[in-house]
């Protein structure tokens, strides 16, 4: 028994495939076919839809979708930190109008990233859905005939042996058992690695469940930011959030009724080294109930732990200090008592913070109060050689706050931000000396006293109920298996033919025609063709010795 085997150029093989044992040749497509002189409004829709649907159009749309995601990430955004854009505006008063007329601070939500989001979403649908149907027809479709010209493959080998051809095609769809063969004649027809392109069609599925699952939390979840100091608490109501952002279908009366405290709130710093200052820990211990009347449970807030009650998640976002005051009016009554939450200034490593106090109740005229609170307070040389006072660490080594007071009416009949003092109808009153806690400052003038007493941590926190967060994890998970399927599997095809030759013995050709560029195809075919050689060799049904002919 001998055996002959070939490796030839991929594309005599693959050009040859489309022939048959027994098909008449197909005839030919006329090359270069004319555009037409005009298009109908039908045809010029048509064309649209053919380019819109196509995948190169649904990759420039997908890396549209990635660039236009780049200022969400480099820009504060209103729906995360309305703080932060609020303090952009303020050191950056020439740019940020322009930044805002093209929704750079609202990203997610602005008109052209929903338009290419949308039409990403319309691309994939036009461009899946066809070809998963015709991967379908195509799985339920039988093998391709086999060629004429087996030795034209990339892989062929040529044998003799003694055994009858049905003999022959018998062992040889046991040698080929992981293929799906199909009788044409005298050969078969086998063809394997369909996951290849089922994979790549559940991979795009998955992206187009993944873009319905985003749109789907977007339209139907909510998400609203809060600051919540130590030891306070918080229910899940519209008047409880700072800032509130819902989704364009989401119900805002079914708000999940879930409460907590945050009992206490522990920030720890590296104290030492080339590291010095920067944030170690943040901590917040709190307890909460998913409804009213149930049990109270415990939950350890931390950075990416967030507490899941009630479908919504809750994010610690940041850190700061809200130092408790306690307000004299001109007449000897307390007024006001209570922490007042200062905001940390950005890019400062003291974490110097800045808020304000109003005071509208004290009488004879309302007062208030801008101050700066330094964790770690210390005298230091400016720039301009006079001496400053500034915080040199985050943690509250030695707390002080200095403030600048007011007198007059605080215009709380306009809405205002609670971190900003309108001080355009009132009276200044001074300037205090720096305050450490205990320490009180009488204001000018009799209109008051105020007591600086200490300082609580505070936490700044966001709530996000996203319903499209699960099948979003789902489909990315197709979406990876998918992806895998499509790296791994390779499609290949395989043909076994037995035939009489002159001698009477029978000619048994194999070939194997691999969809990819992969050594390991040629390799299975050759270990195919030598099991088949040598368990026709073993088979006693095979008459007479091996003979080889040249």
């Amino acid at each position: 028994m001998a055996t002959t085997s070939t490796r030839n150029g991929g594309k005599t093989g693959a050009a040859d495939a489309a022939g048959g044992d027994g098909d008449e040749p197909g005839k030919g497509a006329a090359g270069g076919a004319g555009t037409p002189g005009g298009l109908t409004p039908l045809g010029w829709a048509r064309w649209a839809w053919r380019i819109l649907t196509s995948m190169r159009t649904a990759l420039i749309l997908l890396f549209l979708l990635a660039l236009g995601a780049i200022p969400g990430s480099m820009l504060p955004q209103r729906v995360v930190s309305p703080d932060q854009v609020a303090q952009y505006y303020t050191e950056n008063p020439a740019l940020a109008p322009w930044l805002e007329r093209f929704s750079l601070f609202d990203v997610y939500s602005s008109p052209w990233y929903a338009a290419i989001y949308l039409l990403l979403f319309v691309s994939l649908t036009g461009c899946v859905i066809p070809r998963a149907l015709a991967h379908l027809r195509l799985m339920r479709a039988r093998p391709p005939k086999t060629p004429r010209h087996l030795g034209r493959m990339p892989y062929s080998a040529r044998f003799t042996t003694a055994a009858e051809p049905e003999r022959v095609l018998e062992k040889g769809r046991s040698v080929f058992k992981r293929y799906r063969l199909e009788r044409y004649g005298g050969s078969l027809s086998g063809e394997t690695g369909y996951l290849r392109e089922a994979g790549n069609v559940v991979f795009h599925i998955a992206l187009l469940g993944l873009l319905v699952s985003l749109a789907a939390g977007y339209a139907f979840g909510y998400r609203g930011n809060m600051l919540v100091v130590e030891g306070d608490g918080f229910a899940n109501t519209l008047t409880s959030y700072d800032s509130f952002y819902p989704g364009v279908a989401a119900d805002q009366d079914e708000l999940a009724p879930f409460s907590f405290t945050l009992d206490s709130f522990e920030a720890k710093f590296v104290q030492d080294g080339g590291f010095s200052g920067q944030a170690e820990s943040f901590k917040g211990e709190m307890t909460y109930k998913d409804r009213p009347g149930a049990e109270e449970r415990h939950h350890t807030l931390e950075v990416n732990e967030p507490l899941s009650v009630g479908g919504v998640q809750v994010y610690l976002l940041g850190h700061g200090y809200a130092p408790e005051f306690e307000v004299r009016d001109g007449e000897g009554e307390v007024v006001f008592d209570q922490p007042v939450p200062f905001l940390p200034r950005n890019e400062d490593p003291g974490q110097t913070s800045d808020g304000v106090v109003k005071v509208p109740d004290a009488l004879p005229e309302g007062l208030g109060f801008e101050g700066v609170f330094l964790p770690t307070a210390q005298e230091r040389t400016g720039e301009d050689g006079e001496s400053e006072l500034a915080s040199v660490f985050p943690s509250p080594r030695d707390p002080a706050v200095t403030l600048t007071a007011y007198t007059g009416d605080l215009g709380m009949r306009q809405a205002q931000s609670v971190y900003q003092l309108d001080t355009s109808r009132m009276e200044e009153l001074g300037a205090s000396e720096t305050l450490r806690p205990g320490d009180s400052w009488e204001l000018p003038d009799g209109a008051g006293e105020i007591t600086f007493k200490g300082y609580e941590d505070f936490a700044t926190l966001q709530m996000t109920h996203n319903p499209g967060r699960l099948p979003a994890l789902l489909f990315a998970s197709l979406a990876v298996l998918g992806l895998l399927g499509t790296l791994f599997v390779r499609p290949r095809r395989a043909w076994v033919r037995a035939s009489a030759g002159p001698d009477g013995r029978t000619v048994v050709e194999v070939a194997g025609l691999g969809k990819t560029e992969s050594t390991a195809d040629g390799q299975e075919f050759h270990r195919l063709a030598t099991e088949l050689r040598d368990r026709l060799r073993e088979d006693p049904a095979a008459d007479g010795p091996a003979s080889s002919k040249e």
